[in-house]
């Protein structure tokens, strides 16, 4: 198997480490068995290649220059850029699963556009989509999904998408209210229509005892929101003499922020872009981010697998080091 683990940022001293480079417009470096290295960020594009010859390998911390970070892999747990990558195969390690995912669900709209379809038809495969993910989330022991549904930015979209985004909620919890998850909402419900503010409130107390997965829905929420609310309830209860500004730390903050879980171990993106759009912003502080090309609706089983086994690969070491 010709197997390419991918760097960047590595200026090697070719001599010191029996490295050689190919004649290519590309930098390819051919790493020989036993040869110890130590690298600092990579990430996979083709700009540049290091080869792996004769599995398998060790890679080690040694001789390599203004290194900021340095680790071992064995190459059976990497990565591979590898165009005949078999994904039915994926195995993931049960004790790495992460137990809260963050997701965005982006691409609806362009999914059905690109159907010749109404814009509707990409929104409505949500609730479908969203029940699949949860089924296959609940098998793998994943204990908290927080999908962000409308943010306070999407006022902005035309008055009849919204009419069916707000309809389609409606719909989305009465089937939630059945599906025998815990759903519970985050964000500002007071500007929602009322017969939502309903829907919510009776899925909420219908589902609230169910145990197993805990579905939170990010509706009319924003990071920018939380926040300023979570800051006006400590100033409240400061200018009311009911704590100390001494009192204010970091976890009494997070107590007043609308979203009560555990921080999201994984933010997975759909849909190809790469930004977190105002969402979760103090709680994705350490998450790990993970962004597809796959639209929502065709996101599925072996998407989900990819996106847990790249996060089981990374060196969560939030702010500190093991090495």
């Amino acid at each position: 198997m010709n197997s390419s683990l991918v760097f960047q940022h590595l200026i090697p001293s070719k001599s010191s480490l029996g490295l050689k480079s190919q004649k290519s417009s590309s930098p390819s470096l051919i790493l020989r068995r036993n040869t110890s290295i130590s690298m600092g960020e990579f990430k996979g594009t083709h700009d540049k290649q290091l080869q792996i010859l004769n599995l398998p390998l060790t890679v080690s911390a040694c001789r390599l220059n203004k290194i900021s970070s340095s680790f071992s892999l064995q190459t059976e747990k990497l990565c591979y850029d590898n165009d005949n990558d078999d994904n039915d195969d994926l195995e993931l390690h049960e004790e790495l699963i992460p137990k809260h995912i963050a997701l965005i669900m982006d691409g609806n709209r362009r999914w059905a556009k690109a159907k010749g379809l109404e814009v509707y038809e990409g929104h409505k495969l949500i609730i479908p989509k969203l029940k699949e993910i949860c089924d296959i989330s609940s098998t793998l022991g994943i204990q908290i999904i927080t999908a962000f549904a409308f943010s306070t930015e999407n006022w902005k979209r035309s008055k009849e998408e919204v009419d069916l985004l707000m309809q389609l909620f409606e719909e989305f919890f009465d089937a939630f209210s059945r599906f025998g998850v815990r759903v519970s909402v985050i964000g500002c419900k007071s500007n929602l229509p009322m017969t939502l503010q309903k829907c919510i409130a009776l899925t909420e107390e219908t589902t609230k005892g169910n145990k197993g997965l805990h579905l939170v829905i990010a509706l009319n929420y924003g990071g920018y929101y939380d926040i300023l609310q979570a800051t006006k309830s400590i100033a409240n209860k400061a200018m009311n003499g009911l704590l100390d500004v001494e009192d204010i730390n970091k976890n009494l903050f997070e107590q007043e922020l609308e979203s009560k879980c555990p921080n999201p171990d994984l933010l997975i993106r759909t849909g190809g872009e790469q930004r977190v759009s105002n969402f979760l912003l103090w709680q994705l502080a350490y998450t790990e981010f993970y962004f597809t090309n796959t639209l929502f609706p065709d996101f599925g089983e072996e998407d989900l697998k990819k996106a847990i086994m790249n996060f089981q690969q990374r060196h969560r070491r939030f702010g500190g080091h093991t090495y």
